[in-house]
């Protein structure tokens, strides 16, 4: 098991006593609580950093698809009319 450490925290009455009923309704003691909430909260801040990081992947990637696409276009366009040059040749002989 990890090594545990003590540490003292401040906090008003009242979020205190948020803390205790909560704590009280899932049948948790105080530090079992806090450790649990502590831990939701750094895995929702990963979440969120991780979805930014994506986002802004999402953003870059959009611009380089987006210059793709219009190369394969461009090249499609100029492969459908040699297509249609060479299919009049072959009409016209």
């Amino acid at each position: 098991m990890a090594q545990v450490k003590r540490v003292m925290i401040t906090m008003p009455d009242s979020l205190l006593e948020e803390v205790d009923g909560l704590a009280r309704q899932e049948n948790r003691n105080r530090s079992e609580f806090i450790r649990e909430v502590m831990r939701c909260y750094i895995d929702e801040r990963r979440r969120m950093e991780l979805r930014e990081r994506l986002k802004e992947g999402y953003r870059t990637m959009a611009q380089l698809n987006r210059e793709l696409a219009e190369e394969g276009s461009s090249a499609a366009e100029q492969a459908f009319a040699l297509f249609e040059e060479v299919l009049a040749r072959s009409n016209g002989a």
